[in-house]
């Protein structure tokens, strides 16, 4: 949806996103309780802000590391040629591609797209990048980066 087409956030907005933001299974009735509502205002509220595109999706953010998923990997992608159809074709391949979470497409590097991998072990990044992403056409170079440390991974906006 384009900029213009969208209500302006007022303080009441703010507070329901904010308190989606830290906990998104809160009940109606909670939240409008929470904001100073009633639950049929409230929930039109939500409503909009969802059809405006303002709330894209709620979700369940789990914990890779308590899953296994040990290794986080920036991956800088340098392609060969700077194409529309290169990079269309480069998106819609990892767009297929699980271990990739998070794909920009990124300028003031040697980069044209940083990547976010997570993935079990230095082993399952390994058969990732020598058998999947390096055999994508275009690919020229990559680079990678390992976490060695999350100091802050926040999903939040600070909307107030």
């Amino acid at each position: 949806m384009k900029k213009e087409n969208l209500t302006p956030l007022d303080r009441t907005d703010k507070k329901i996103l904010n308190l989606l933001q830290h906990n998104s299974k809160l009940s109606n009735l909670e939240l409008a309780e929470a904001v100073g509502l009633s639950p049929t205002p409230c929930a039109r509220r939500v409503k909009r802000l969802e059809d405006e595109g303002i709330i894209i999706r709620q979700i369940t953010l789990v914990d890779p590391e308590k899953l296994g998923f040990n290794l986080t990997v920036f991956v800088g992608v340098e392609m060969d040629r700077h194409t529309h159809d290169r990079f269309k074709d480069f998106e819609q391949a990892i767009a297929q591609m699980p271990e990739i979470h998070e794909c920009h497409l990124i300028t003031g590097q040697n980069a044209d797209f940083l990547l976010k991998v997570i993935v079990k072990d230095m082993p399952h990044y390994e058969d990732f990048l020598l058998h999947k992403l390096t055999h994508l056409g275009g690919v020229r170079g990559v680079h990678s980066s390992f976490v060695l440390r999350n100091l802050i991974d926040s999903k939040l906006l600070n909307l107030m």
